[in-house]
């Protein structure tokens, strides 16, 4: 079967106890799923059951690695572990879900939606450095491929390097536990690539946004 035109399915880890808890967690392997997470992650391989995968890539995190594997059986391919496109690190903030360590996070998140890619979490990275290891990991999985390539990745750095992707011109929004970014190889657009899907809300049972972004 023909697999179809190059499409690139960024999908966000299944729900965690860190997540519930807003703890900011970005150092692998991090915390696994939690019980909803699994049956996020099981709601979402029997989603994309019908979709052209031909490649299931996640990030060294557990829990990116837990929600890429029902994907993977679905089409009977192996879960590829890849270095690059782990949760934008937090540094200093890392483990903490305190008010300060959540406001202070907040705001350079804020500042890269404002343009400023040089904003740096306090002994963390800025977006730039995010991108500067992400990108070139994305440009490696698609080259050559066919049909969805799947990269179960983290909310944060879904946001930063999808939007790079698009050229900074689309508008991002926040990524739901197992939601998707869905962008299609388009020759005719400027940076390759146009933005077919995002997820907003993800269609499996319980509360899929609790939890902070960082994760």
């Amino acid at each position: 079967m023909n697999p179809g035109p190059l499409r690139l399915v960024l999908i966000r880890h299944g729900q965690t106890d860190a997540n519930v808890r807003r703890e900011l967690d970005s150092v692998p392997p991090g915390a696994p799923l939690n019980e909803l997470g699994l049956n996020q992650a099981t709601a979402l391989g029997e989603r994309l059951s019908t979709f052209p995968v031909t490649r299931v890539h996640a990030s060294l995190a557990t829990r990116a690695q837990q929600t890429a594997a029902p994907v993977a059986a679905a089409h009977g391919v192996e879960v590829a572990v890849l270095d690059g496109v782990h949760e934008v690190f937090v540094g200093d903030l890392e483990g903490r879900s305190d008010r300060h360590a959540r406001e202070q996070f907040d705001v350079v998140y804020a500042a890269w939606w404002n343009g400023d890619l040089d904003a740096r979490l306090p002994g963390g990275e800025s977006a730039k450095d995010l991108r500067a290891r992400y990108l070139p990991v994305v440009e490696q999985i698609t080259d050559g491929a066919h049909g969805d390539v799947v990269l179960v990745s983290h909310g944060a750095a879904i946001r930063l390097a999808a939007a790079a992707l698009l050229g900074d011109t689309a508008e991002t929004l926040y990524v739901p536990n197992t939601g998707l970014v869905l962008l299609a190889a388009d020759p005719s657009a400027p940076t390759g690539w146009a933005l077919e899907q995002w997820d907003t809300a993800v269609p499996v049972p319980g509360d899929v946004t609790a939890g902070g972004t960082a994760g």
